[in-house]
């Protein structure tokens, strides 16, 4: 491998790796693994790791993309462009992600999960297997979305969040429960039904409060709170920033 391997990484021969992909202190790059342009692995991770519950295809990463150490990847899954993990990560197989996720660290995500662009899971986010999550989501620590409805057993029924929601510190959603695009769950909620688009949830178990227009900004404005792509930006890039102020008439 070139100079960007270091010397303790172990990296597969039959693995596609890119020339400047960067490989920390003893990683492990498996087989059924494709990794392109400007990626970055960090130390102590394991890439690719076989598994009977994968449908045979390659772990695929999409360009520019950091995983940081003690991260590990199952095959079967891809992500799009700019993927950025925290520290001790765990993505099972069948995972398929669009670009520009955030996982933080000692986030895990139990594999057979469909989530869109530009989704934010802050640390220690478990996101239960048949999840699907629409894009421009926000998940903030310690949530769990949950699948099992009467564990344990072999029935799965996974949340579903739209797009724009918010899922507070802590909260539990119970499976297949869905959540409607631009909702709000307040931190510590349990949620075990639908949540209308735009609503704010909270309490436990979650009952509807409010629209979430209703909430307003604490810095001294009083401007609505939400949408929050009317007064939040930071990390988007400027097509998504200018499609959100055409959306408001701005």
């Amino acid at each position: 491998m070139g100079q960007h391997v270091h010397s303790t990484a172990i990296v597969h021969p039959l693995a596609k790796v890119a020339n400047d992909v960067k490989i920390g202190p003893f990683s492990i790059i498996h087989e059924n693994v494709v990794i392109p342009s400007g990626c970055e692995i960090g130390a102590y991770c394991e890439i690719g790791i076989k598994t009977t519950l994968g449908d045979g295809t390659p772990l695929v990463f999409g360009e520019n993309t950091t995983i940081r150490s003690h991260s590990v990847f199952y095959e079967s899954s891809s992500f799009g462009a700019g993927l950025v993990t925290g520290h001790r990560v765990t993505v099972r197989e069948n995972t398929k992600a669009g670009r520009n996720l955030q996982i933080g660290t000692l986030g895990d995500i139990q594999g057979d999960c469909v989530i869109g662009d530009f989704v934010r899971f802050h640390s220690n986010v478990h996101i239960g297997k048949m999840s699907v999550i629409g894009n421009f989501v926000w998940i903030f620590p310690y949530v769990v979305l949950t699948n099992d409805p009467h564990p344990p057993s072999n029935v799965l029924k996974g949340v579903t969040v739209g797009n724009y929601a918010v899922i507070a510190t802590m909260s539990v959603i119970l499976p297949g429960v869905k959540i409607g695009e631009g909702a709000l769950i307040a931190a510590h909620s349990s949620l075990k039904s639908d949540a209308e688009p735009n609503m704010l949830y909270m309490g436990s178990p979650a009952e509807k409060v409010c629209s979430t227009n209703k909430i307003r900004l604490q810095d001294g404005t009083r401007r609505p709170a939400y949408p929050w792509t009317t007064h939040f930006s930071r990390g988007y890039p400027e097509d998504v920033v200018s499609m959100w102020g055409n959306e408001h008439g701005e």
